[in-house]
C-alpha cells in the first residue's frame, strides 16, 4: 500500500466519523436519558466528591452542561456527540504517539469508531466517557515519554500529564486506578523511568487529583465500596450464568469478529510484550485490569459487559503498532468485521429512531425487555405530575411540598432529572441507593400525602407497600411506539389514614 491508500483510509475515517456523528445529532433531537444517564444528571443537582455507583466527575461535567443544573438531555446528548465521535481520532493521535504507522493507526481508530460498545455506548452521558478519554490520553502520554527515554522537559511534561490523566480518569470510574498501578509497575521496571522523579511525580499529581473521592469516602465510611462490594452483591459467586453474560455480552457489546480479533491482537501482545518499553506498557495496562475486572463480572450477577472494557483499549493500539506484521487479520477479514460492526451500530440507531420497526418484534415480547423503551416518555410523565399536584407557588405548597416517590431508583432518577429541585423526590429501591441522602426515607414517609410513580417494570402492591395509606387519586400516561404501548406510567396520590 502506498500514501494514495493511506490517503483513502483517512478518508474512509473520516467519511465515518462524519456520518456517526449526524447519526447521534439526529438522536439527539428525538431521545432522552436513559435511566443511568437521568441518574448522573441528578448528579449535578447534589454536588459531592462521589456518590454509591461512581466517583463524582460525571456530575462535574452534567453541572457544566446544565450551567449550575441538571442539564436537559438534548444539552448533554449534543455534548457527548461531539466527545464521542473524537473518540476515534484520540486513538489514532495515541497509536501514532506509541509508535505505529499512520496506516495502522488509522485502521485501529476504524475499528474503535465502529465498535458498538463505543459507537453507540459513548453516545449516552456516563463516566465511561471522560474514562475513554483520560485511558487513551495516559497511554499515549507515558508511551510517548517511555519511547523518547531521553531527560527533557518535554518528556518530564509528558510523565506528569500521563499521571495526572489516569488520576482524572479514577475520578471518573475508579477502575482507573487500575491504570494507575499499571503506570507505576511499568515505570518500577524501567530503569530509567524508575530513577527519574519525573513518572512518580505524574502519579502523585493523579493521585492528588483522587484525593478528594479518597477523602469523602473515607470520611463518609466508604459508603461506595460497600455498595458495590456488599449491598448489590446478593448471590455473589462465580457461575456459568456470569461468565455466559460476561463472553455473551463481548459479541454484543464489541460484535463477534472483533472480538475473535481481540483474542488474537491479546495473544500477540503477550507473546511480544517483552519487546520494547512500549509493549510491555501495552501489556501490563491490558493484563492487570482484565485479570482483576474479569474475576469481578465472573463473580458478580450485577456485572455488565462494559465492566472489563477499559482493559481492551490499548489492544487496538498494539494492532496499530505491529499492522506491518500482523498477518492474523488479513484485508478480507478487517473488511467483514468492520462491516458486521458498523451494521450493528446502524441496527441499534434504526430500532430508536424509527419506531415503525417496533412492528417486527414479536407481540408477545413484553415492552419492559426493550431497554431503548427507557428513552421515551419522561417529559410527558414530568407535564402529569405537574398537573396532578397542581399549584406549587402557594404558601401551602412551599411550606408543606408533596414528595414523589418512586419504587426504583431508576423511576426515581428520570422523574428528579425532569422536575430538578422545585419538587423533592424519594426513592424506595430495595437496597439503600442516593435518594436515601438526597431525601431520606424517613423524610418522606412522614409527609401527610405522597405522590407515588410507577410503570410497567415494577409490580407494586400498594396496600402492602404503603398499609397506612389510602388512595386520593389515580392518572395514567401511556407512552407508544410504532404504534405500540412501549410503557405505561401510574401516578396516585397516597394520603396518611385518617386515626380510628
Amino acid at each position: 500500500m502506498n500514501k494514495d491508500d493511506d490517503r483513502s483510509l483517512m478518508f474512509v475515517l473520516t467519511l465515518l466519523s462524519a456520518a456517526l456523528y449526524a447519526i447521534r445529532m439526529q438522536a439527539t433531537r428525538v431521545v432522552g436519558f436513559g435511566d443511568s444517564e437521568a441518574l448522573y444528571a441528578c448528579y449535578a443537582l447534589h454536588p459531592a466528591p462521589a456518590y454509591l455507583d461512581h466517583p463524582g466527575l460525571i456530575g462535574i461535567i452534567a453541572r457544566l452542561i446544565g450551567s449550575g443544573g441538571a442539564p436537559s438531555a438534548y444539552a448533554a446528548h449534543t455534548v457527548t456527540s461531539l466527545l464521542c465521535t473524537a473518540i476515534p481520532w484520540l486513538a489514532f493521535g495515541a497509536a501514532r504517539a506509541l509508535g505505529a504507522t499512520q496506516r495502522g493507526a488509522i485502521l485501529a481508530a476504524i475499528a474503535i469508531a465502529v465498535t458498538p460498545e463505543m459507537a453507540v455506548g459513548l453516545f449516552a452521558m456516563t463516566p465511561d466517557l471522560p474514562l475513554a478519554i483520560g485511558w487513551l490520553g495516559a497511554l499515549a502520554c507515558a508511551g510517548l515519554a517511555l519511547r523518547t527515554g531521553e531527560d527533557s522537559l518535554r518528556t518530564s511534561g509528558l510523565y506528569i500529564a500521563a499521571g495526572l490523566l489516569a488520576g482524572i480518569a479514577a475520578t471518573a470510574k475508579i477502575s482507573a486506578l487500575l491504570l494507575m498501578v499499571a503506570l507505576a509497575w511499568t515505570y518500577a521496571s524501567n530503569e530509567k523511568s524508575r530513577r527519574s522523579v519525573w513518572p512518580w511525580l505524574g502519579l502523585a499529581f493523579g493521585a492528588l487529583a483522587f484525593f478528594p473521592v479518597a477523602l469523602f469516602e473515607a470520611h463518609a465510611g466508604f459508603p461506595m465500596l460497600e455498595h458495590r462490594l456488599v449491598d448489590t452483591q446478593t448471590g455473589a459467586g462465580v457461575s456459568l450464568r456470569n461468565l455466559g453474560a460476561l463472553l455473551g455480552g463481548q459479541l454484543a457489546y464489541v460484535s463477534p469478529l472483533f472480538v475473535l480479533a481481540l483474542i488474537w491482537i491479546f495473544d500477540d501482545l503477550r507473546k511480544t510484550r517483552n519487546d520494547d518499553a512500549v509493549s510491555k506498557l501495552l501489556w501490563r495496562v491490558t493484563i492487570l485490569p482484565l485479570a482483576i475486572l474479569g474475576v469481578l463480572s465472573i463473580v458478580s450477577r450485577v456485572a455488565e459487559p462494559h465492566w472489563i472494557a477499559p482493559a481492551l483499549l490499548a489492544l487496538p493500539l498494539h494492532f496499530a503498532r505491529k499492522y506491518g506484521e500482523f498477518t492474523r487479520i488479513s484485508r478480507g477479514f478487517s473488511r467483514l468485521s468492520v462491516g458486521i460492526a458498523l451494521a450493528m451500530v446502524i441496527f441499534v440507531h434504526a430500532w430508536v429512531l424509527s419506531p415503525s420497526l417496533v412492528k417486527l418484534a414479536p407481540r408477545s415480547m413484553d415492552p419492559k425487555y426493550d431497554i431503548a423503551n427507557e428513552l421515551f416518555g419522561w417529559p410527558d410523565v414530568g407535564t402529569s405530575v405537574k398537573e396532578l399536584l397542581g399549584d406549587r407557588d402557594s404558601l401551602e405548597a412551599r411550606l408543606n411540598p408533596i414528595p414523589i416517590v418512586g419504587p426504583h431508583w431508576v423511576v426515581c432518577a428520570q422523574i428528579h432529572a425532569e422536575l430538578g429541585l422545585d419538587y423533592p423526590v424519594g426513592c424506595m429501591t430495595p437496597i439503600r441507593d442516593d435518594f436515601d441522602d438526597w431525601y431520606p426515607r424517613a423524610t418522606w414517609k412522614e409527609a401527610d400525602t405522597i405522590l407515588f410513580v410507577t410503570d410497567n417494570r415494577f409490580d407494586v402492591d400498594l396496600e402492602k407497600a404503603f398499609p397506612d395509606r389510602v388512595i386520593v387519586r389515580r392518572a395514567h400516561t401511556t407512552v407508544l411506539r410504532g404504534g405500540r404501548v412501549a410503557r405505561t406510567f401510574s401516578l396516585v396520590l397516597l394520603s396518611q389514614r385518617a386515626p380510628g
